[in-house]
C-alpha cells in the first residue's frame, strides 16, 4: 500500500504580498523566509490575507522554499 507524504505544519506571518495570490511568510522558528500560496479553502470562501497577519502554512519535505497557506490565525 502507498503512503501519503509527511506534510508539516509551520507558523509564520506574512511579510509581502505578491501578484497571483502568491505571499512571502517569514517562518517564526529558524527566521527563513518562503513562498506561500493560498489552499483552496481560503481562495473558495473569499478569505483575505493581508501583510501582519499570522499564518499556519503547511509543508513538504521535498521542497523548503515553498509552502500552502492553510489557516489563518487572529
Amino acid at each position: 500500500m502507498v503512503q501519503k507524504e509527511e506534510k508539516f505544519k509551520k507558523d509564520g506571518v506574512v511579510s509581502e504580498s505578491l501578484p497571483n495570490g502568491f505571499f512571502r511568510v517569514k517562518l517564526q522558528e529558524g527566521g527563513d523566509e518562503v513562498m506561500g500560496h493560498l489552499a483552496g479553502k481560503l481562495r473558495i470562501n473569499k478569505i483575505k490575507i493581508l501583510p501582519g497577519d499570522r499564518v499556519v502554512i503547511e509543508m513538504t519535505p521535498y521542497d523548503n522554499k515553498r509552502g500552502r497557506i492553510i489557516f489563518r490565525k487572529k
